[in-house]
C-alpha cells in the first residue's frame, strides 16, 4: 500500500486534486469529512467540544454550529490548540479504521488539512502539497464559500506558512491557475510518479537511478532532512542516529558534481536490529536490496582502519541497504552498526572531503572517469571508483587523526 499525505492551505485546492486522484483509482481519506463525522450529534467529539467551548456552539437541532465554533476556536492560539487536541485524536482513530479496511495494493490519498501543524508528514512515503497564492485563496473563499473576507484571512493566517509546508513537501503542486491546469498536473503526477511508486512498493523493488553526474543542488540538504525525519519515524528507537552522507551531503561545495541520489545512513546497535527494520522501511517507501550485505573492504583499506580504528576484521564491513521505490527521489539507505569501520568511515568521508579541496578534486576526477566508462550503469560506476578508495581510506584517516576528528 502506498499512503500519500495530501495537504495545503484552506482554499488552495486539495479537494480538486483529490477528486482527480479518485478518478484515477486512488482511495481518498478526507480529513475534513472525517472531522465532521466525529463531531456529529451523539458523538463523544461533540460532547467534548461543548464542554470546552460552551453550549452556544450548538444549533437548535443539537448539531454543531460551525461558524460559532470557529469564532471561538480561532480567536487565539490556546483556543485553537484546545480544538485540535479534541478533534485530531478522534480523526486519527477513524482514519486508521478506514485504512485498515482497504486492499493492500491500494493507493491511499489522505487529505489532511493540518498535516503540517499536526507533525504527521514523516508518517507518509510521499507528501503532496497544493499551493495557491494568498489572494487567490481569499478570493475563492469569499466567492465560492461565501466567507467574509476578514474570516478568510484569519483562517489562512491561523494555518501553517508556505515555508513550513515547503519543508515537508516531496511534491509541490501550484494551483493558482485554471482548474484544467491542475487536472493536467494531477494526471502527470499520478502517471509518472505515484503509479510507478505504488508498483515498486508492491513488488518490493527499488526505483533505479542512472549513474549520471549533475551540478550540486542546493535543495539536497532540505530533501535529506525530510528523508531523515521519515526514517527516524519508521525506525523509532532502533535508529541510534540518521545521517546524510555521500556526495550530496556536500552540496555547499559549488564545483562538486554528484549523482542525484540522496545517501542516508541509519546507525543501529546490531545487524539483527537492521533485519527487524525490513517491513517498517518498506512501509516508508524503502525496499531492501537483498543481494548487497557488505561494503567493499580491500586488504589495504582494512589494515588502514585497523591501524587507526582497531577494526580490521572483514565481518565489520557488513551492512544492510535499502533504496527508494519512489522514482521521483532516488535514495540509498545504508544501515550500519555503531562503531564499525564502515559506519565511521561514512561519516568521516563527508568531513574529510568538506575540509580538503584537493581530495574533492581527486574524487570528482575519478567520478567523471567512472561516469564515462559506466554508460549509465550504476554497478559499473561504483566498481570503477573502488580502486581510488584504497588510498582514500588512509588519507582520510590520517587527516582524522591529525585533525582530532571523531565520528
Amino acid at each position: 500500500m502506498l499512503r500519500i499525505g495530501l495537504t495545503g492551505g484552506i482554499g488552495a485546492g486539495k479537494s480538486a486534486l483529490s477528486a482527480t486522484f479518485a478518478k484515477r483509482g486512488g482511495i481518498i481519506v478526507d480529513g475534513d469529512v472525517i472531522a465532521r463525522e466525529v463531531v456529529e450529534p451523539g458523538t463523544e467529539g461533540l460532547a467534548a467540544l461543548v464542554e470546552a467551548f460552551g453550549g452556544d456552539i450548538l444549533q437548535p437541532d443539537g448539531s454543531l454550529d460551525r461558524p460559532a465554533l470557529a469564532a471561538k476556536a480561532f480567536r487565539d492560539d490556546d483556543a485553537r490548540k484546545k480544538l485540535n487536541g479534541i478533534v485530531h485524536p478522534l480523526v486519527g482513530k477513524r482514519r486508521a479504521e478506514i485504512i485498515a479496511s482497504v486492499a493492500e495494493d491500494s493507493v491511499v490519498v489522505e487529505d489532511i488539512p493540518l498535516l503540517v501543524e499536526s507533525g504527521m508528514a514523516p508518517l507518509f512515503p510521499l507528501v503532496v502539497v497544493v499551493h495557491a497564492d494568498v489572494e487567490v485563496r481569499v478570493r475563492r473563499l469569499v466567492e465560492q464559500r461565501g466567507m467574509p473576507e476578514e474570516d478568510a484571512r484569519a483562517r489562512i493566517a491561523a494555518q501553517a506558512t508556505d515555508e513550513q509546508r515547503r519543508a515537508v513537501a516531496d511534491v509541490w503542486v501550484d494551483n493558482s491557475g485554471r482548474p484544467e491546469e491542475l487536472a493536467q498536473r494531477a494526471n502527470d503526477l499520478w502517471d509518472n510518479r505515484i503509479l510507478p511508486f505504488a508498483h515498486n512498493l508492491s513488488a518490493r523493488e527499488i526505483a533505479p537511478a542512472p549513474a549520471r553526474l549533475v551540478p550540486p543542488d542546493p535543495s539536497w540538504p532540505d530533501q535529506a532532512r525530510r528523508i531523515a525525519d521519515r526514517l527516524r519515524t519508521a525506525c523509532g528507537h532502533r535508529a541510534l542516529r540518521v545521517d546524510h552522507i555521500g556526495s550530496t551531503a556536500l552540496s555547499g561545495c559549488p564545483d562538486f558534481a554528484a549523482k542525484d541520489v540522496i545517501d542516508m545512513q541509519i546507525t543501529v546497535e546490531s545487524l539483527a536490529v537492521a533485519d527487524d527494520l525490513v517491513e517498517p522501511l518498506l512501509a516508508a517507501g524503502y525496499p531492501r536490496i537483498g543481494h548487497i550485505a557488505e561494503d567493499v573492504a580491500k586488504t589495504d583499506a582494512r589494515s588502514t582502519v585497523a591501524e587507526f580504528n582497531h577494526g580490521g576484521d572483514p565481518s565489520l564491513w557488513h551492512k544492510r541497504i535499502h533504496a527508494s521505490a519512489d522514482p521521483g527521489r532516488p535514495t540509498n539507505v545504508h544501515i550500519r552498526v555503531d562503531g564499525w569501520p564502515n559506519q565511521q568511515f561514512a561519516l568521516l568521508f563527508v568531513g574529510w572531503l568538506a575540509a580538503n579541496p584537493d581530495a574533492r578534486a581527486d574524487y570528482l576526477a575519478v567520478k567523471r572517469e567512472a561516469e564515462r566508462g559506466a554508460a549509465g550503469d550504476t554497478a559499473a560506476y561504483a566498481a570503477a571508483k573502488e580502486p581510488w578508495f584504497s588510498a582514500a581510506y588512509r588519507r582520510a584517516w590520517e587527516w582524522a587523526d591529525s585533525a582530532g576528528w571523531r565520528p
